[in-house]
């Protein structure tokens, strides 16, 4: 802990307010909260910690804080600031998933939708469902049983669905709408809980087929009927009140929290949404966060009650979400919050394996492949590669890898623009050039390490324009490839050395992923460039003459002679300017006569 540090910890407030870790290009990397400032906050830097926090603490290399009147106008500008600065560590928050509903349109022949928006456009909304299988497969079942609108076909042009007795809009005689609206009365009594009437109906008529002899119906009935029962009578625990209730359990173990929701909707339990992440505070507050981001950022629908284990400052959560907010003691409703913490603690176990496996592929790859280096850890790397065939078309491409995974929103692909022919070395100071250049006018952060794909000539180049022309001193390694085209060295150092990497070791596969991905990236743009230039003509330097007129004359011509020994007249059929049209047949005569 350094000295400047030290001094921000001994004056910090008793109050309640959130804190804000800052890393060393001044990046906020966690965002917190706390009843108690100067407690939490030292907790970071004096006593004993995970390992995970640990790693969080030595990239901290300043801290700011916020002093709030009261616990809930902390938890509500927690939620807030890791909107507005998307935190590395404050992983939990970072889903802006929606769940997805069913609709029913309000529309003279309405329609029956999945959709992840909710509008206020007089449709009907049922849901939200988090598994979205679970939402098609009851929207499939729907379809078989109510013939609202599947097509946009005018009256007496019968689609699909009308032949299968699914879809009236496009008959000769529709629906009233009268029909329409019992239809969708019958579909929301069903979502809300009334298919046990409609199961009793087909059954009716199951039987009523059976007698009849018409068994080929009664089977399609029976299927029906089985269909209803696995898609909405799955659930085994039910509560007789029928109030729409969410009920939350979680279980916590070495620094990772997993979250348990489930969806109670008419005393049925229809579905679960199920949340993992690390943790770097209190247990209990970071439960009150993930459940006021729960409803606050990510938009769920509040039910008309909330409940929770033990313990949970449920008078905080009522302040936040103006929703009952409840911890059952005794009965059903306690058995579903222990059966949500029983879900919680079986799933947290079971990923621990896996969680273990990704921490080994990236986080500690990159603390080891720093420890090879002699550098501090590498959390932002950015890796370049060349790519051109005989000179033409060269480009050059830079993939970025946060945390050891690659982070393809900040990916960058480059047009060579002053470099003459196949000459890597110069390609790569241009790179660099241009890339770093800009980081410094915008300020923005630096990469923790640059890596190069090719060896010392290559890396020279780099090293060169970073230290040279723009005075920077950030780690940069190269790598070679053996005959295979694979990963075979990793070259650092002045003078350039071979660095000792066991080829089992998950660093040296991070350095070989990150090889593979920045090759891949710019092998994709150079074919995307060479497609481009196969289609270019002659055309494409006459004035006037855009994409679309160009597209326009290719396709009614089929080829640039036909287009030569065409008329002015024939080119203004086709809607071009006759100013333009004479512009065409000039340029391509001249063409013609200089070729001659």
């Amino acid at each position: 802990m350094n000295e400047y540090i030290q001094q921000k910890l001994e004056v910090l407030p008793m109050q309640p307010g959130c804190y804000l870790m800052k890393d060393k290009n001044g990046t906020v990397i966690y965002v917190g909260k706390s009843k108690k400032l100067r407690n939490r906050v030292r907790s970071y830097f004096i006593g004993a910690n995970d390992q995970k926090t640990q790693r969080l603490v030595r990239e901290i290399r300043d801290f700011e804080y916020i002093v709030t009147s009261s616990e809930i106008e902390a938890l509500i500008l927690e939620m807030n600031l890791i909107k507005k600065y998307d935190p590395r560590y404050n992983v939990l928050l970072k889903d802006d998933k929606s769940y997805p509903f069913l609709k029913i349109t309000n529309e003279r022949h309405p329609r029956l939708l999945i959709t992840r928006k909710v509008k206020k456009d007089k449709g009907k909304y049922f849901g939200p469902y988090p598994n979205v299988i679970a939402a098609r497969e009851t929207k499939k079942l729907l379809d078989r049983l109510y013939p609202l609108r599947k097509c946009n076909n005018p009256k007496g042009r019968h689609c699909l669905y009308y032949h299968m007795k699914q879809c009236y809009a496009c008959a000769e005689d529709t629906l009233s709408i009268e029909e329409y609206a019992q239809i969708v009365q019958e579909i929301s009594s069903f979502l809300n809980g009334g298919h046990k009437k409609i199961k009793d109906q087909l059954t009716e008529k199951m039987y009523a087929a059976s007698e009849q002899l018409n068994f080929e119906r009664a089977k399609e009935l029976r299927d029906l009927i089985q269909h209803i029962e696995a898609v909405m009578e799955k659930q085994k625990m039910t509560l007789t009140d029928q109030v729409d209730r969410d009920v939350f359990g979680y279980s916590y173990d070495k620094g990772w929290m997993c979250v348990q929701v489930f969806f109670v909707r008419q005393g049925k339990l229809i579905e679960r949404d199920v949340s993992m992440f690390p943790f770097f505070d209190d247990p209990e507050e970071t439960f009150l966060s993930f459940i006021g981001s729960f409803y606050l950022h990510h938009h769920h629908p509040k039910p008309k009650q909330i409940l929770v284990p033990i313990p949970t400052d449920i008078q905080l959560l009522k302040e936040l979400l103006e929703v009952d907010v409840h911890i059952p003691m005794r009965g059903q409703k306690k058995e579903l919050v222990a059966l949500a913490k029983k879900n919680a603690d079986i799933a947290l176990q079971e990923k621990f394996s896996l969680i273990e496996r990704d921490e080994d592929r990236t986080i500690r790859a990159m603390e080891q492949l720093g420890e090879k280096l002699h550098i501090e850890t590498p959390y932002r790397i950015e890796a370049f590669d060349n790519s051109n065939i005989q000179g033409t078309d060269p480009v050059s491409a830079m993939v970025v890898f946060i945390d050891g995974k690659p982070a393809k929103k900040e990916y960058r692909k480059y047009k060579i623009k002053h470099v003459e022919g196949p000459d890597d070395y110069e390609t790569m100071r241009e790179v660099i050039r241009r890339r770093y250049s800009r980081l410094l006018k915008e300020n923005a952060p630096l990469p923790d390490l640059i890596v190069v794909d090719g060896a010392k000539g290559q890396m020279s180049a780099a090293i060169d324009v970073l230290e040279n022309e723009l005075g920077l001193d950030i780690p940069l390694c190269g790598l070679a490839k053996d005959d295979k085209h694979r990963t075979s060295e990793l070259l650092y150092g002045n003078p350039v050395q071979v660095v000792d990497l066991d080829r089992r070791s998950q660093e040296f596969y991070l350095i070989q992923r990150i090889q593979d991905e920045v090759h891949r990236f710019a092998i994709t743009f150079h074919r995307q460039l060479r497609g481009k230039s196969a289609f270019r003509s002659e055309l494409d330097h006459i004035e006037g003459v855009g994409a679309q007129r160009k597209k326009l004359l290719l396709t009614h011509f089929k080829s640039l002679t036909e287009i030569k020994q065409a008329t002015i007249e024939d080119i203004t059929k086709l809607g071009i300017p006759e100013n333009v049209a004479n512009n065409i047949i000039k340029q391509l005569n001249k063409q013609k006569e200089s070729e001659t």
